[in-house]
């Protein structure tokens, strides 16, 4: 087995010892990276390695059309680990095979950032279980052929890490392992060009830390403290930490806060060239050592600085992004009811070479920032804080006619910019419909969110749902009994799975039933057409309303369109696909590609049954 690792050393050898010479200029810490990325293969499981060999061999293994994810809370889902392990046939049952647990590492009771600010890499925290249960997990989720992810967060640790410890007490080595300064005079020098990630609940890049007489680099909040990756032992031990979590059984890592990684003086911190060349020796790494894990990048900026984090054909750095912009973009459309900003996001996405992987979602554990393209908004007349002002407002449910419900995120007083929480169902309507009473308005709340799902399906990449919109839970305002989380709005949508809930989905006539089942004939729908794989053509269609959008997808010579309504309003689709007959794939019936008639929220996904 050592000779497989040694053709892949041989195979990536000379570009990783070149990145890191270029980066560090130390051979003898680079022997060292060597030595162990060998010893972390050597303890690789059997099980692991036969994987790892299996997925070289179909290399396209994550970009199939049967991939569905979901991302979950280990405590809020099951309870500990043990608990989700016995809650696998519930996600089999729901077409789930991409778990995303989210953090689980050891975190410090009240300074976590929701598990954020890690105290040990290489524990979990006792609330959820230990390291074996971690295993044990992964194994029965190899079993029936499914992928854990978990977040590794790079950027930072907790204040309360073992070598933040060390460097509180004095200990240079440490110190150096962060960005720690004597006085105030190179802080104030960084935040003249660094922007500020939370200036409402964090201001400021820096905290003074009185233990050491130091200020230290504090990007997020006082308790996360950067790590100075300028430094090769911070860059050795961190790729060890990634290599120790991927030998548990871990398939995807979401490495956390991509484009801070690399801090320099003079720079806005972010995106700088370094990261780069960071991730691209993080992904070769992977390819030498464990082949099977893939990299998942959080970049939550707009495509042109995302798309850089996929590498080149050539020289590859993520296997998989998320797609952020597309995902504030599509609610952008839901208030707007105008899909133009949407199809031209699309419409780049699309254009990109089908090597690159975006993962697609609704909602997430976090919240939704009004990253939009507010160049092309401004030529309609939109301007930026204005309509953040009226995307916000909306969702609030109190302008635009909406019924959607949720809070106000890290609110700016100065800028009166805010980002913005909730759940999915809860942005819908469901969540006033139900507490309303009324009926009507929860046929349209479950007609949104369905659409929605449909919508996300049809986009190029992975589908991940969020723990509970499969059911449509609505929002948790429990949090703001819990001291250490009312302050922070996200919160809201981070509530405990309603099991009772869940047992509703027996009950045809209840709202659970009616988006449990409809996200699953959608998701085995998918699983059956290959038009759906990430590697698909696919393009939009004009359909000359503008709430209506259209989305083709074509592979293997299967075409398939989905047509979305984004507005409340009945309307329709001009388009005319004189191409060949088409049915409806959710009624079975034949019905034309032309003039097609949508109710307010509905869709239709038409699969070509024969060409000309």
């Amino acid at each position: 087995m050592t000779d497989i690792f040694q053709k892949r050393l041989e195979r990536h050898r000379d570009e990783m010892r070149w990145l890191y010479m270029e980066l560090y200029d130390n051979g003898d810490m680079y022997g060292e990276l060597e030595q162990r990325c060998r010893e972390f293969y050597m303890e690789r499981s059997s099980g692991l390695k036969a994987l790892d060999q299996s997925r070289e061999q179909d290399s396209d293994w994550y970009k199939k059309n049967d991939m569905l994810g979901m991302m979950l809370y280990i405590d809020n889902f099951a309870g500990n680990l043990k608990g989700v392990q016995d809650k696998l046939d519930y996600l089999e049952k729901s077409n789930v095979n991409y778990v995303h647990l989210m953090p689980f590492l050891d975190t410090a009771e009240g300074k976590s950032d929701g598990g954020y600010a890690v105290r040990d890499f290489r524990k979990v925290q006792e609330k959820l279980g230990t390291m074996e249960d971690l295993e044990n997990l992964t194994k029965a989720c190899h079993k029936r052929k499914m992928s854990v992810c978990c977040d590794f967060v790079m950027n930072h640790t907790s204040e309360d890490h073992d070598w933040a410890r060390r460097a509180r007490g004095g200990d240079g080595e440490y110190m150096s392992r962060y960005f720690f300064y004597d006085s105030d005079v190179i802080p104030r020098q960084y935040e003249q060009t660094v922007p500020q990630v939370f200036p409402a609940t964090a201001p400021g890049n820096f905290t003074w830390v009185e233990e050491a007489g130091h200020y230290v680099m504090t990007t997020f909040y006082p308790y996360q403290w950067d790590l100075n990756y300028q430094n090769p032992r911070v860059f050795n031990e961190m790729m060890y930490n990634f290599l120790y979590l991927a030998n548990r059984g871990i398939d995807i890592i979401r490495i956390d806060a991509v484009p801070y990684i690399w801090k320099e003086l003079g720079t806005n911190c972010r995106n700088l060239p370094q990261v780069h060349t960071i991730i691209r020796l993080m992904r070769i790494i992977s390819e030498i050592v464990c082949p099977g894990v893939l990299l998942l990048g959080e970049v939550v900026m707009e495509p042109a600085r995302v798309v850089p984090y996929f590498g080149t054909v050539e020289k590859p750095e993520c296997h998989m992004l998320y797609n952020v912009t597309t995902m504030a973009t599509t609610w952008h459309t839901v208030a707007t009811r105008d899909v133009k900003l949407l199809r031209q996001q699309l419409d780049i996405v699309n254009s990109l070479p089908k090597e690159y992987v975006f993962l697609n979602y609704l909602r997430c554990h976090d919240d939704i920032g009004w990253g939009l393209d507010y160049d092309t908004l401004a030529r309609d007349g939109m301007g930026e804080v204005p309509h953040k002002k009226y995307l916000n407002d909306y969702f609030l449910g109190t302008v635009g006619n909406s019924n959607s419900r949720g809070e106000l995120y890290n609110y700016d007083p100065v800028t009166q910019d805010a980002r913005f929480c909730g759940t999915t169902a809860s942005l819908c309507g469901v969540e006033k419909a139900g507490f309303e009473g009324d009926a009507e308005g929860m046929e349209q709340a479950i007609r949104l969110d369905l659409m929605l799902h449909a919508y996300m399906f049809m986009q190029s990449g992975i589908p991940i749902l969020y723990s509970g919109d499969e059911i449509g839970q609505v929002n948790d305002y429990g949090y703001k009994e819990d001291r250490n989380k009312r302050e922070d709005s996200r919160y809201l949508h981070r509530g405990a799975m309603n099991w009772e809930n869940v047992r509703k989905v027996k009950d045809s006539r209840s709202v659970e039933a009616r988006i449990y089942s409809g996200l699953q004939r959608l998701e085995e729908l998918r699983k059956a057409h290959p038009a759906f794989a990430s590697h698909a053509n696919a393009w939009t269609v004009e359909t000359h309303d503008q709430g209506i959008l259209c989305l083709g997808r074509c592979h293997g010579g299967e075409k398939i369109l989905g047509i979305f309504n984004f507005s409340e309003e009945a309307g329709t689709a001009w388009i005319d696909e004189a191409d060949g007959k088409y049915m409806d794939l959710l009624t079975g019936k034949d019905r034309e590609a032309k003039d097609v008639k949508l109710p307010g929220y509905g869709f239709c996904w038409l699969r070509r049954k024969s060409g000309k």
